[in-house]
């Protein structure tokens, strides 16, 4: 069982969602690339998943409870007190970075007192540390717009050193790889409402569908047909 709830107003402009995941049976869950980073409390704990350049299958035991916190792409800022690039494609404990997990372990002793407990800490430690670059989201707008990195850079006034710096600093990602995934998250969005293979690879600025089959498995390790299916789904 999996179900999302969207953050209090104070929290909307960097948190995309909390959610809630109860595994019914020993499975794998997939993960595939997203942009995003989550605070996680599962059975081990309080960890981060950073983010993603690829598949991260999840394997998970029957009744094994997640709770988490999901920030918005761009959106993370210095809240984890390390570079994000250093997150990229890991999962790490919270106990290893300079976060104060323990303010939020002491305030939840039940599993249904998590969600609360997250929120609050994810309130006071977003007061507490420095906020999202604000070039972030008109870079994202202009690579959802299939510009080339050069043109971006050109754009918004940086050099394409800079540019690269900033991509890295705010989404973990170089900016072709970050642009490579956000269109791959048009076209799945556009494919699970229903649009033909076709229709969303152009719409989401591939060349053609051979080229959105290419980048779908490169990114999910499956075809998008796969993906797609109950036994594919990812999260």
């Amino acid at each position: 069982m999996y179900a999302e709830r969207p953050p209090a107003p104070d929290l909307a402009g960097r948190v995309a969602c909390v959610w809630h995941l109860v595994s019914e049976t020993e499975q794998t869950q997939l993960v595939v690339p997203d942009a995003c980073v989550d605070l996680i409390w599962g059975p081990r704990g309080l960890f981060v998943a950073g983010p993603d350049t690829g598949p991260m299958p999840t394997p998970m035991a029957a009744g094994d409870t997640f709770t988490g916190v999901r920030f918005r792409p761009g959106a993370v800022g210095d809240f984890f007190g390390v570079p994000l690039h250093e997150l990229r494609d890991r999962r790490v404990a919270l106990s290893d970075l300079p976060f104060p997990a323990g303010r939020i372990e002491e305030a939840a002793p039940r599993v249904g007192a998590r969600p609360a407990a997250m929120r609050a800490g994810v309130r006071r430690r977003l007061a507490a540390t420095a906020g999202a670059d604000p070039a972030g989201s008109a870079l994202t707008r202009a690579l959802r717009e299939g510009r080339t990195v050069a043109e971006v850079a050109w754009q918004l006034g940086f050099s394409e050193r800079q540019l690269h710096r900033r991509s890295l600093a705010s989404f973990g990602y170089a900016p072709k790889t970050l642009q490579r995934i956000m269109r791959f998250q048009h076209a799945l969005g556009l494919a699970r409402a229903g649009v033909p293979l076709a229709e969303a690879a152009v719409t989401a600025g591939y060349s053609d569908q051979t080229h959105l089959s290419h980048d779908v498995r490169r990114l999910s390790g499956m075809s998008m047909r796969r993906l797609l299916s109950p036994a594919g789904r990812a999260a």
